[in-house]
Protein backbone atom coordinates (compact mmCIF):
# COMPACT_ATOMS: atom_id res chain seq x y z
CA UNK A 1 0.00 0.00 0.00
CA UNK A 2 1.19 2.97 -1.16
CA UNK A 3 2.67 5.65 1.86
CA UNK A 4 0.27 9.03 2.31
CA UNK A 5 2.27 12.05 2.07
CA UNK A 6 2.16 13.33 5.34
CA UNK A 7 1.19 17.19 5.16
CA UNK A 8 1.12 19.59 7.92
CA UNK A 9 -2.19 21.02 8.93
CA UNK A 10 -2.42 24.49 7.23
CA UNK A 11 -3.20 26.09 11.39
CA UNK A 12 0.01 24.93 12.12
CA UNK A 13 2.42 26.52 9.68
CA UNK A 14 3.16 29.75 11.19
CA UNK A 15 5.98 31.79 12.51
CA UNK A 16 6.10 34.46 15.64
CA UNK A 17 2.72 36.30 15.67
CA UNK A 18 3.13 39.90 16.70
CA UNK A 19 2.26 39.13 20.10
CA UNK A 20 5.45 36.42 20.76
CA UNK A 21 7.44 38.92 18.79
CA UNK A 22 6.92 41.54 21.45
CA UNK A 23 6.89 39.60 24.17
CA UNK A 24 10.35 38.73 22.87
CA UNK A 25 11.52 42.17 22.76
CA UNK A 26 10.68 43.16 25.89
CA UNK A 27 12.60 40.23 27.22
CA UNK A 28 15.54 41.06 25.35
CA UNK A 29 15.45 44.96 26.56
CA UNK A 30 14.93 43.78 30.00
CA UNK A 31 18.08 41.26 29.82
CA UNK A 32 20.22 44.50 27.74
CA UNK A 33 18.90 47.13 30.34
CA UNK A 34 20.28 45.09 33.33
CA UNK A 35 23.25 44.91 31.82
CA UNK A 36 24.77 47.70 30.03
CA UNK A 37 25.00 49.06 33.53
CA UNK A 38 27.62 46.78 34.76
CA UNK A 39 28.93 47.07 31.09
CA UNK A 40 29.20 50.99 31.35
CA UNK A 41 30.67 50.58 35.20
CA UNK A 42 33.27 47.49 34.12
CA UNK A 43 35.13 50.24 31.46
CA UNK A 44 34.55 52.92 33.44
CA UNK A 45 36.47 51.29 36.28
CA UNK A 46 38.86 50.28 33.33
CA UNK A 47 39.47 54.01 32.59
CA UNK A 48 39.88 54.80 36.02
CA UNK A 49 43.15 51.83 36.52
CA UNK A 50 44.68 53.16 33.31
CA UNK A 51 44.49 56.85 34.35
CA UNK A 52 46.06 55.73 37.53
CA UNK A 53 48.86 53.69 36.20
CA UNK A 54 49.06 56.70 34.04
CA UNK A 55 49.49 59.00 36.54
CA UNK A 56 51.70 56.89 38.45
CA UNK A 57 54.20 57.48 35.53
CA UNK A 58 53.53 60.82 35.21
CA UNK A 59 55.02 60.96 38.51
CA UNK A 60 58.09 58.88 37.91
CA UNK A 61 58.32 61.20 34.76
CA UNK A 62 58.48 64.39 36.81
CA UNK A 63 60.81 63.12 39.90
CA UNK A 64 63.07 61.50 36.80
CA UNK A 65 62.88 65.07 35.17
CA UNK A 66 64.32 66.48 38.59
CA UNK A 67 66.98 64.39 39.45
CA UNK A 68 68.57 65.24 35.75
CA UNK A 69 71.71 66.78 36.01
CA UNK A 70 70.83 69.49 33.00
CA UNK A 71 67.62 69.79 35.00
CA UNK A 72 68.15 69.90 38.93
CA UNK A 73 64.38 70.96 39.38
CA UNK A 74 60.37 70.42 38.56
CA UNK A 75 58.88 71.77 35.07
CA UNK A 76 56.95 74.62 34.79
CA UNK A 77 53.53 74.03 33.60
CA UNK A 78 52.40 74.56 30.49
CA UNK A 79 50.31 77.10 29.74
CA UNK A 80 49.86 77.36 26.12
CA UNK A 81 48.78 73.95 25.62
CA UNK A 82 51.75 73.06 23.28
CA UNK A 83 53.19 70.09 25.82
CA UNK A 84 55.80 71.67 26.64
CA UNK A 85 56.79 73.55 29.71
CA UNK A 86 56.93 76.61 30.45
CA UNK A 87 60.66 78.85 30.92
CA UNK A 88 59.41 80.52 34.15
CA UNK A 89 56.70 79.83 35.92
CA UNK A 90 56.89 82.81 39.22
CA UNK A 91 53.77 84.21 37.84
CA UNK A 92 52.16 80.49 36.57
CA UNK A 93 52.52 77.89 38.59
CA UNK A 94 49.18 75.82 37.72
CA UNK A 95 48.73 74.81 33.94
CA UNK A 96 48.57 71.27 32.27
CA UNK A 97 51.26 68.56 32.27
CA UNK A 98 54.08 69.67 30.07
CA UNK A 99 54.12 65.91 28.71
CA UNK A 100 56.30 66.24 25.63
CA UNK A 101 59.73 67.61 28.26
CA UNK A 102 58.30 64.07 30.47
CA UNK A 103 58.23 61.63 27.60
CA UNK A 104 54.91 60.79 28.48
CA UNK A 105 51.57 60.16 26.44
CA UNK A 106 49.50 63.12 26.13
CA UNK A 107 46.35 62.43 27.61
CA UNK A 108 44.59 59.93 29.87
CA UNK A 109 42.30 57.48 29.88
CA UNK A 110 39.60 59.59 29.30
CA UNK A 111 41.11 61.73 26.80
CA UNK A 112 42.14 65.22 28.65
CA UNK A 113 45.81 66.32 29.41
CA UNK A 114 46.08 65.98 32.95
CA UNK A 115 45.95 69.33 34.92
CA UNK A 116 49.95 70.02 36.61
CA UNK A 117 50.58 72.42 39.47
CA UNK A 118 53.83 73.01 41.34
CA UNK A 119 55.17 75.19 43.90
CA UNK A 120 57.61 78.04 41.81
CA UNK A 121 60.41 77.46 44.38
CA UNK A 122 60.73 74.08 42.96
CA UNK A 123 60.61 74.83 39.74
CA UNK A 124 62.70 77.79 39.69
CA UNK A 125 65.55 77.91 37.19
CA UNK A 126 67.54 80.60 38.29
CA UNK A 127 68.10 79.15 41.76
CA UNK A 128 67.78 75.43 42.47
CA UNK A 129 65.99 74.87 45.68
CA UNK A 130 67.47 73.42 48.98
CA UNK A 131 65.89 70.85 51.83
CA UNK A 132 64.69 74.13 53.71
CA UNK A 133 62.88 74.64 50.64
CA UNK A 134 58.46 73.73 51.49
CA UNK A 135 56.11 73.41 49.46
CA UNK A 136 52.61 75.69 49.34
CA UNK A 137 49.72 73.39 47.61
CA UNK A 138 47.52 72.28 49.36
CA UNK A 139 45.17 69.18 49.19
CA UNK A 140 41.83 69.39 50.86
CA UNK A 141 39.11 67.08 51.67
CA UNK A 142 36.51 70.00 50.30
CA UNK A 143 35.90 72.61 48.49
CA UNK A 144 36.12 74.96 51.48
CA UNK A 145 39.30 73.90 52.64
CA UNK A 146 38.65 73.39 56.39
CA UNK A 147 40.61 70.35 56.83
CA UNK A 148 43.16 69.40 54.28
CA UNK A 149 45.47 66.38 53.67
CA UNK A 150 48.63 68.24 53.19
CA UNK A 151 49.75 72.24 53.12
CA UNK A 152 53.27 71.83 51.86
CA UNK A 153 53.08 69.70 48.63
CA UNK A 154 55.92 70.40 45.89
CA UNK A 155 53.58 69.21 43.05
CA UNK A 156 49.95 68.30 42.35
CA UNK A 157 48.37 66.12 39.08
CA UNK A 158 45.01 65.81 38.92
CA UNK A 159 43.04 63.55 36.50
CA UNK A 160 39.65 65.43 35.76
CA UNK A 161 37.55 61.84 35.30
CA UNK A 162 35.09 61.09 33.00
CA UNK A 163 33.03 64.20 33.68
CA UNK A 164 35.87 66.77 32.14
CA UNK A 165 33.46 68.02 29.27
CA UNK A 166 30.54 68.61 31.55
CA UNK A 167 29.90 70.88 34.43
CA UNK A 168 32.03 70.44 37.79
CA UNK A 169 31.25 70.24 41.14
CA UNK A 170 32.06 73.00 43.28
CA UNK A 171 35.07 69.81 44.68
CA UNK A 172 36.23 69.71 40.64
CA UNK A 173 35.76 72.75 40.32
CA UNK A 174 38.70 73.96 42.96
CA UNK A 175 40.73 71.21 40.99
CA UNK A 176 40.63 73.74 37.73
CA UNK A 177 40.06 77.07 39.20
CA UNK A 178 43.74 77.75 38.94
CA UNK A 179 44.81 78.23 42.41
CA UNK A 180 47.16 76.33 44.73
CA UNK A 181 43.87 74.52 46.88
CA UNK A 182 42.95 71.06 45.66
CA UNK A 183 40.15 68.70 46.42
CA UNK A 184 40.97 65.00 46.56
CA UNK A 185 38.39 62.15 48.35
CA UNK A 186 36.47 59.22 46.97
CA UNK A 187 34.77 58.91 44.21
CA UNK A 188 31.19 59.61 43.87
CA UNK A 189 28.80 57.91 41.78
CA UNK A 190 26.96 60.88 39.30
CA UNK A 191 29.74 63.69 40.68
CA UNK A 192 33.16 63.78 41.89
CA UNK A 193 35.28 61.76 40.12
CA UNK A 194 39.04 63.67 40.02
CA UNK A 195 41.94 61.82 40.14
CA UNK A 196 44.68 63.62 42.52
CA UNK A 197 48.03 62.54 43.15
CA UNK A 198 50.66 64.84 44.48
CA UNK A 199 54.73 65.11 45.48
CA UNK A 200 55.77 65.51 48.46
CA UNK A 201 58.90 67.60 49.54
CA UNK A 202 60.12 64.71 51.54
CA UNK A 203 59.68 62.25 48.47
CA UNK A 204 61.69 64.78 46.31
CA UNK A 205 64.45 65.42 48.63
CA UNK A 206 65.21 62.02 49.08
CA UNK A 207 65.30 61.27 45.16
CA UNK A 208 67.45 64.06 44.71
CA UNK A 209 69.82 62.98 47.20
CA UNK A 210 70.01 59.50 46.13
CA UNK A 211 70.60 60.86 42.80
CA UNK A 212 73.62 62.92 44.14
CA UNK A 213 72.21 66.40 43.37
CA UNK A 214 71.07 67.52 47.02
CA UNK A 215 72.53 68.86 49.04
Amino acid sequence: MPLKEYRRNPAQQHGFTLLEMAVVLVIVGLLLGGLLPVISGQMDQQRRNETRKYMDEVRDALLGYAISTANKRLPCPDSNGDGTAEAACAAQQVGTLPYKDLGVAEKDAYGSVLVYAVTKEFADGTTHFTLNTAGAMRICTTAACTANLTSTTAAVIVSRGANWANTPSADEAENTDGDTDFVSHDFVQNGYDDMVIWISPNILFNRMVAAGQLP
